[in-house]
Order: structure tokens, then sequence, then C-alpha cells
């Protein structure tokens, strides 16, 4: 016995504004598809990744809802077991610690097969009442009641770290470009179109020093995956294999105010560092980064607290095109949350689906070359959660 955790399934809808789809509806199109994908494996697990739903569609307790929607509870006629489901939040984590539960799950013994679905609808609330639903993830009694949004709270922490480090005006285009470069060939993604140097340097301010093009656009999305353990794949098993390296997660204040540095996100350092210790290997082992792109700020910071660049150096990365598919660290290699979208809690399952899709070299017009080892990061709010999880081609 291996005990190799495998993504046995992928699935994912098109990210975008779903306005004519509901959330179940959403949720069960990618869950069709991972589960098809999978092969007819039959999981006995459910873990739902979401952020919003009780605030944006009325709707809590998704675990159940899915399940029975899915028609994967208990049928009396078929005899068939009920599946266990349970809903994970951890602000825009939710998906990659829904992950992780999964993978414990199946690593104990005590799960064969678990699906892992994650969704999001951003349109069911319209206006200022998704920023709204969005500063839940602060601190509401010292963060969000002042009228803080993320997005502004992201703006203050990219104008303090272009005050720190001498940052130019353009110095973060490098981010979008690369994102909107890669989700060019990224069916799925909501943006599927290269932008210029020129684009980014007339784009409107968003929150200053942010303008539209440093954040990710918010938007519906479904995610799907079947983990299993290797011994009980068919024997005529049709994918590359694609396992989970590790998975480790870490938490910080909630607070930024609380920090002691807020330019360096703790919790993705340590969690960046028991995922490495974990799998057995070295950061130059990663062929490619997905890293959590919600903002051009976050993309940078989280390069540096991961231990790819030395600080106030993260950008550079970006300017000088080292994350760029043919770069010495490809990042957001399907477009990222920039391209693709910010479907809230769905993101980490997005980002699991984009690189097994890598992994099992199926990512068409987006492939990295020989990519065998990559990494993922999921982030809740400034890095107040940080979800990691390394996954590795291997050989049958």
């Amino acid at each position: 016995m291996t005990n190799d955790i495998i993504l046995a399934g992928l699935g994912q809808t098109d990210v975008g504004e779903h306005w004519d789809i509901g959330l179940r509806d959403l949720a069960f199109a990618a869950i069709q598809d991972a589960l098809h994908d999978a092969g007819g494996l039959k999981p006995q697990a459910l873990y739902v990744g979401n952020m919003l739903a009780p605030n944006l569609s009325r709707q809590a307790h998704l675990g159940a809802l899915l399940a029975d929607f899915a028609g994967l509870r208990f049928d009396f006629a078929q005899h068939s077991a009920g599946i266990e489901a349970v809903t994970v939040e951890a602000a825009g984590a939710s998906g990659g610690a829904a992950l992780r539960q999964g993978y414990l799950a199946v690593k104990s013994g005590l799960v064969d097969v678990a699906l892992v679905v994650g969704v999001e609808k951003m349109t069911d609330v319209v206006g200022a009442g998704v920023e709204e639903a969005l500063a839940t993830a602060a601190d509401s009694d010292y963060e969000s009641v002042q009228g803080l949004t993320p997005t502004a709270q992201a703006a203050l922490l990219m104008q303090r770290y272009m005050h720190e480090h001498n940052v130019p005006a353009d110095g973060f285009a490098g981010f979008a470009l690369t994102a909107h470069a890669n989700g060019a060939g990224n069916p799925h993604a909501m943006f599927r179109k290269a932008i210029k140097p020129e684009a980014y340097a007339k784009a409107e301010p968003l929150t200053p020093p942010l303008n539209m093009f440093d954040a990710a656009p918010n938007a519906d999305g479904a995610a799907a995956l079947v983990l299993t353990r290797r011994e009980l794949l068919p024997s005529n098993w049709p994918h590359p294999l694609v396992k989970i390296s590790a998975s480790a997660t870490a938490s910080d204040t909630l607070a930024l105010h609380d920090r002691k540095d807020p330019l360096f996100f703790e919790a993705a350092y340590l969690a960046t560092g028991r995922a490495i210790k974990q799998a057995g290997i070295t950061l130059d082992q990663i062929d490619f980064f997905e890293y959590h792109d919600s903002y051009s700020i976050y993309a940078a910071l989280s390069l540096e607290s991961s231990g790819f660049a030395i600080r106030g150096h993260g950008w550079k990365m970006a300017a000088d095109g080292r994350i760029a598919r043919d770069g010495n660290l490809p990042c957001a290699t399907l477009g990222g949350l920039k391209a693709r979208g910010f479907a809230g809690g769905a993101t980490g399952v997005y980002q699991a689906a984009e690189a097994a899709a890598q992994l099992r070299s199926q990512a068409e017009a987006c492939q990295v070359k020989d990519a065998r080892v990559g990494m993922i990061q999921s982030l809740g709010g400034p890095a107040s959660t940080a979800v990691v999880h390394i996954l590795e081609r291997i050989e049958r």
C-alpha cells in the first residue's frame, strides 16, 4: 500500500456572471464533471468550500443541500449509503481548506473516496452588497465597522510596500500582464484576452494605488475534485497520476493592525514551510506556483513570504518575466484569480483542478513544459488563513 492520495476526478464550470443559474445547479455541473472524470468512483464524504452563500445567496447548510441535489443522499430503494457532507469556511481560503479536509479524511483511511466542491455565487447580490459581504472576512469590531473593505485594505498594503521598497508606479503591472496572457488560453476564464503595458498604465484607479488591473473580478463559479488512495484506482485507470504530496495550513491575526509586520504573510510562510518539509522537497524543485492573486500586492507578498523572493523583490519577479509561463517560476498559469476570476470560496478548488490539469499535461494552450511538481496557495483575507498544497505527477 502506497497511501498516495490521488486527484482522480476534476470538474470546473466557466467562471463569470451566471445570472441564469442558481448556486446548487452551478455546483452540480462541476460535481457531474468530476465524477465522470473519476470513472465511476463513489464518494463517501463531501466537503464544500464556500465563503458567502449565507450572505449573498441566503443559503447555509450547503453540505446537505448539494449532497441531496447531486443524488448522494441515502436511498432506501437502492440501499445506497448516504454521504456525509459538511461545509468548510475560511474566507477566500475556503476551497483550499475543504480540499485539506478531504485529503485528511482519505489519508486517515476512514474515507475511501472524497468529493470536494467549491462554489460561489457573487451575482445573487449586486452593488455595495457584495463588498459588504466580502468585508465579513475582516475583523468586524475593528476593521469592517470602520468601513474598511478588502480592496481598501489591499490598497493600504500596496501603498506601504511601494513606499518602503521604492516601487515605481507601474511596478506591479507584470502580475496583471502575466495573468491575462495565461488566461487567454483558459476556456474557463472570465477574461480571455492578453493586455499590453499601455492598457495597465491607462487603467482607471480603483482605490489608489490599486487600479482595475490590480484586483481580481468577483465572479460566480464552481469546481470539484474526487480524491482517493492510489491502491483503490481501477487497473485500467486512464489518466496520468497526480498525487497530493503535502497539505498544510496556518493562521495569523484576523485584524491587520495586530501584526508586527503587515508586509509579511506569516501564515503563508509557515504553511509553505510545513508543506515543503512534508513533501520532502526544496523550493527550487517546484515547477509552477498558483498564488492567490486577488490583488497584485498579495501576489508579491506571497512570493516573498513563501521564500521565492527576498523582501521587497517580489514585484521584480513579475517585472522581469520570471513568473511568465516560460520563466523560472511560472505563476497563475491558467490566469490566476485575476484573469480566471475570483469565485470566492471556490478559489482553492479551481487552483487544484488547474494544477492537476497542468501535471496531467491537459492544460493545452496554458501548458507548462515538463511540469512535475506544482504548489497552490489559498489565502483567507490578507493571509489570516493560508492553505498550501503540493501536487506531484507520479509514475504508475
